[in-house]
């Protein structure tokens, strides 16, 4: 007969510590032995603390062995006897306590091969659930670390040990790890920052050992950071550092944060405006679109700013047709409009000399017609001001068909019909409230637009927007892409103005999805990025869906809810840190597949914990208000049983910048904290001193 799968049941009776007393699908009731272990179980070759809470046991079955998760612990005092055997001796039959346990069950350890040479794999779920009386015995050494040690292929990446079982190491799979979406969830100073930066840095040192001497990593992570805490927990790993800031001093390795506004799609900018949704969001689709698809290159750039000038000066001139003879009569105090068409030739023939042919002939003949026109009707000087006769009727129409045929001929409405208002296609973004201005005279909606166009033009001529989504230095989508998807990016938010903050974030991680999903339809391969969001409760709130208005954290909320739904398909995992996990989007939260859950004291974070994970590790979740710094549960698809770890201790020059403030040190001078207000103030409103006064 083959001793496979066979346990040594010889050893498995020094073991037992219970039976059976009750089963059900989510618990199991074990009555412990009266010689069973106090607190401590010497019974397993090596000092065990027993009974302990969330500590394992096993109870032997024909597929191997159930592993149960201790949930409960108690003494419960038995009836008192009814026996009548004693009462002819005299003697009292009294009740006897009896210790109790409630395990969870977790998932079958299998033993493979022979009993001399066995080892054991554990599987999730439960094949066979106990009968009442069966044996509950107490783990190896072996078998605890066999539980908890993950023997995947690639689980080689080791985040902390279990000190449940024996400090054994706890290794995560990268490819289970970040190939779905995780959340490590904790209050503030749980070490949920440390966590983040350890995974990933941890996971890169693991990887950097597998190839040969001065060869990079090709990796992809791009740290969204509010706060600025990541600027260097990621010093010295060997692979690309990009870091990303508003502003950037001199003396600084990073790049100036650019995110132009002619990356962002319409909702972007209709958030951006506050454009209403009946006539303000049309016109304003419309100025994209067109300014987009005139963009191409330099000569569209220039052609498109000839076709809004012409289009505003056919605009003005058909208003004045339709009011009537007193908008073109020429009598003495009464020559707009003769200066006007003035006005409108020495434009023409300004626009003529910067373009090539066909453009030049056209509009120098056009300049011809209107110019041949107004000498008709010109009268001199009077009072040191030209003035002329009155415009006839065919004279304004001849002009304006003259405007139609040029701007039909030479300038269509769609130069290239592939483009729509969402392309990523740069354009001048300081020409958008004109040109809506321009689009709203010809509808006759020019009251309409008043406030758009004044929001617009106020918005970006904020000093501190401008750096950010206005000069964009040169920047084109290749350059962006380049530079934002590679290595380990990270971008610190902690400057950016709060405008437009939810703003930034939701147009960053829009372009990357699509990038990645273009990247797929070109090569029907992933590309593996992954994208970590810090405070995430601030980035991917709840929002009312029934509101009209398109805001800037609803379009936040919504970038990322697709990245959950479908990023996986393209390559592109999310990794999300946050202390409020009641506050994040559901769609979000229950996509995430792994957590990593570090103290959580709020009644109503617990809560919406408690309704995300499986039901039969409740027991361990109410560990979570009383977890120490840097302990945490891992659960979900990256850990084969959920499992409460000590996490590795980062070193201190690679830890997120989020300690506590020393108050006592800087209170007592141990800390000097000497403040100069006069260069902070400069600093802030961009003051320069060494510069001489004009």
């Amino acid at each position: 007969m083959s001793n496979l799968n066979q346990y040594d049941f010889d050893h498995l009776r020094n073991l037992t510590i219970g039976t059976v007393d009750y089963v059900s699908p989510s618990e199991i009731k074990v009555i412990l032995d009266i010689t069973a272990p106090q607190n401590t179980a010497l019974n397993t070759g090596t000092p065990t603390l027993f009974p302990r809470i969330n500590g394992f046991v096993l109870i032997p079955n024909e597929n191997g062995a159930l592993v149960g998760l201790i949930s409960w612990l108690g003494v419960e005092h038995s009836q008192y006897p009814k026996r009548k055997g004693y009462k002819d001796f005299d003697l009292i039959d009294l009740p006897f306590p009896l210790r109790k346990m409630s395990i969870t069950p977790m998932g079958t350890l299998k033993q493979e091969g022979k009993i001399e040479d066995k080892y054991y794999t554990l599987e999730r779920g439960v094949y066979s659930f106990p009968s009442v009386g069966d044996s509950v015995i107490l783990p190896s050494d072996i078998q605890l670390k066999s539980i908890v040690e993950n023997k995947e292929k690639n689980a080689c990446v080791k985040i902390g040990v279990a000190p449940i079982a024996g400090n054994a190491d706890v290794k995560i799979n990268p490819d289970r790890l970040f190939g779905r979406h995780v959340a490590i969830l904790g209050n503030t100073g749980s070490g949920k920052s440390c966590s983040v930066a350890g995974v990933i840095r941890w996971s890169l040192e693991e990887a950097s050992s597998r190839l040969p001497r001065d060869t990079k990593l090709n990796t992809r992570f791009i740290i969204l950071d509010p706060n600025g805490e990541y600027t260097d927990a990621f010093n010295g790993l060997n692979c690309e550092i990009k870091k990303f800031k508003v502003e950037v001093s001199e003396d600084e390795v990073a790049k100036a944060l650019k995110v132009p506004a002619w990356l962002w799609n319409s909702y972007e900018w209709s958030s951006f405006s506050n454009a209403s949704g009946r006539t303000q969001r049309p016109l304003l689709k419309q100025a994209l679109r067109e300014l987009k698809t005139n963009s191409i290159d330099q000569t569209g750039i220039i052609v498109g700013r000839v076709k809004r000038y012409l289009l505003t000066s056919l605009f003005s001139l058909q208003t004045d047709l339709n009011n009537g003879p007193s908008a073109y009569s020429g009598k003495p105090g009464k020559n707009e409009f003769g200066n006007k068409i003035q006005s409108f030739i020495e434009g023409i023939n300004h626009y003529s000399q910067q373009l090539d042919e066909p453009y030049k002939t056209a509009l120098t003949d056009s300049s011809h017609i209107i110019e041949t026109i107004r000498s008709s009707r010109y009268g001199g000087v009077y009072n040191e001001n030209p003035w002329y006769h009155d415009f006839l009727v065919s004279e304004v129409e001849t002009i304006i068909n003259t405007y139609s045929s040029l701007l039909q001929t030479h300038f269509p409405e769609s130069v290239n019909s592939k483009s729509n208002e969402d392309d990523p296609i740069p354009f001048d973004v300081k020409e958008m409230p004109n040109y809506i201005d321009s689009l709203a005279e010809k509808e006759g909606k020019l009251q309409y637009v008043d406030f758009l166009t004044m929001r617009i033009r106020t918005l970006l001529a904020d000093n501190r927007m401008k750096s950010v989504v206005v000069e964009d230095a040169g920047v084109t989508l290749e350059n962006w892409l380049e530079s934002t998807i590679g290595g380990i990016s990270i971008i610190d938010l902690s400057l950016v103005p709060s405008d437009i903050t939810h703003l930034v974030v939701s147009v960053i991680s829009r372009v990357v999805f699509e990038s990645l999903q273009r990247y797929r339809k070109m090569t029907g391969e992933l590309l593996p990025t992954v994208m970590v969001m810090e405070e995430a409760h601030n980035f991917i709130k709840r929002y009312n869906d029934s509101s009209e208005e398109i805001s800037a954290s609803q379009l936040c909320t919504q970038s990322f809810e697709k990245i959950a739904r479908e990023g996986r398909k393209f390559g592109l995992s999310l990794t999300l840190s946050s202390q409020r996990p009641s506050e994040l989007s559901p769609t979000v939260l229950s996509q995430c597949n792994t957590f990593l859950l570090h103290r959580i004291v709020n009644d109503r974070d617990q809560e919406l914990v408690r309704r995300l994970v499986p039901d039969n590790i409740g027991g361990l979740l109410q560990e979570l208000p009383i977890l120490p710094t840097r302990k945490a549960i891992l659960l979900g698809w990256a850990s084969p049983l959920p499992i409460l770890v000590e996490m590795r201790e980062l070193k201190k020059e690679h830890r997120p910048k989020s300690d506590d403030p020393d108050f006592w040190d800087v209170w007592t001078r141990n800390e000097p904290r000497e403040v100069n207000w006069k260069e902070l103030s400069n600093d802030w409103q961009n003051i320069n001193e060494d510069e001489p006064d004009n």
